[in-house]
């Protein structure tokens, strides 16, 4: 049997828990692999988590500085001689319409390292990871292996609410992260996209803990039930609006940035209902997109939200920021937003959108001289449009 469809094959037949030890039996038979182990990114993206510790006998590996790291920076496969013998580890980028998911690795013997091997290993790849992504709805075994250590109850609940950390086609790219990655608990991001539009929204509820996840749970799960019935950029604004002030009466609102791109034209509507911000790089120029600031969503009853217009131009990349980023005071008072922010955006210009939150988040946390951040996030989007 083609490697390829025999791989495609066992994976899908094989039980949620058992698809590294699955692929494992498969490429022993066509290629004679020595190892084959499985590491996926952790919530914070620092780290890199064995699925099967017992089996290879390490936990962890460092993105910054390790060949895995390398792989999976560059999205491109990476050899590495293994020492005293004649073998090759081959790490292989695990992504899913780019969301970067983790690392393959398989040992190979020194001559079973053809061109066309390593293409079968990537396609091998490639199905590992959509896999993954239909097995955790049936086990938490992939769950667990991210985790460097244990979430709150709060950031559990708004990682469950996220579509994914990346995402990419022909006409954008699109990248996220929150932070602390561990403990996270009001701020929280959504996308979808179709054949006409894309749609995403960023959303800071406010309180702490438990409360602030479970208010954000609220508000975007009404946007998305205010989305999926297929009602303009205002009326979902209006709906979630309605259902937060229905519930908490006004005592606790959602401050939200609801953007809608039409993929033909780049024509886009957004709504600033409360603190995200969106800032734009065009070409060398960095600067905020200043919009009308409409009121968060749940604070009064039936507020009227109305969409400003502009235009996403191919090569645009849009940042969008939550008040633990612009917000953050540096050890001398001076607001990250003043100078840092658009200094960290130009500085991160060449970075894929992937890539780019994680890095102004680290650059944040230096900032203000601290390991981690209060509740912040950073999105990014680049806009190829036609010209790509």
């Amino acid at each position: 049997m083609n490697p390829r469809l025999e791989a495609e094959s066992a994976l899908r037949a094989a039980a949620p828990h058992a698809l590294v030890a699955t692929l494992r039996d498969v490429l022993t038979a066509a290629y004679g692999a020595r190892a084959v182990r499985l590491f996926l990114t952790d919530y914070g993206g620092t780290v890199l988590r064995s699925c099967d510790a017992e089996e290879s006998g390490v936990t962890s590996l460092p993105v910054s500085g390790s060949p895995e790291g390398r792989a999976l920076g560059s999205q491109e496969p990476r050899e590495q001689q293994v020492p005293r013998g004649d073998e090759t580890d081959h790490h292989l980028p695990v992504t899913v319409r780019g969301d970067r998911i983790g690392i393959l690795t398989v040992r190979l013997p020194g001559d079973r390292g053809a061109p066309e091997v390593l293409d079968e290993l990537r396609y091998v790849a490639d199905l590992l990871g959509r896999e993954i992504l239909v097995a955790e709805r049936d086990t938490d075994l992939y769950q667990r292996a991210r985790r460097a250590s244990r979430l709150t109850l709060a950031a559990e609940m708004q990682w469950q609410l996220l579509p994914a950390r990346a995402y990419c086609d022909e006409r954008f790219a699109l990248g996220a992260q929150l932070e602390p990655a561990y403990a996270v608990h009001g701020d929280n991001f959504d996308w979808t996209s179709d054949a006409d539009q894309l749609l995403l929204t960023v959303t800071n509820g406010m309180g702490e803990g438990i409360e602030a996840s479970l208010l954000t749970n609220l508000a975007v799960n009404a946007l998305r039930n205010a989305r999926r019935a297929g009602v303009d950029l205002a009326d979902q604004a209006a709906l979630a609006d309605q259902a937060v002030h229905d519930h908490y009466r006004g005592a606790s609102h959602v401050s939200t940035l609801m953007l809608r791109i039409e993929r033909a034209s780049g024509r886009a509507q957004v709504i600033d209902a409360g603190s995200p911000q969106l800032w734009r790089m065009r070409g060398k120029s960095i600067e905020r997109v200043v919009l009308d600031a409409q009121l968060p969503l749940g604070m009064f009853e039936e507020s009227h939200y109305v969409p400003q217009e502009f235009a996403v131009a191919p090569g645009d990349r849009l940042i969008f920021v939550s008040d633990g980023v612009y917000e953050t005071l540096s050890p001398l008072g001076e607001r990250y937003a003043e100078r840092a922010l658009a200094r960290a955006i130009h500085a991160t210009s060449l970075l894929p959108a992937a890539m780019v939150p994680r890095a102004m988040l680290r650059d944040v946390a230096e900032y203000r001289d601290a390991e981690s951040l209060d509740d912040a996030l950073v999105l990014c989007l680049d806009w190829f449009g036609d010209d790509r």
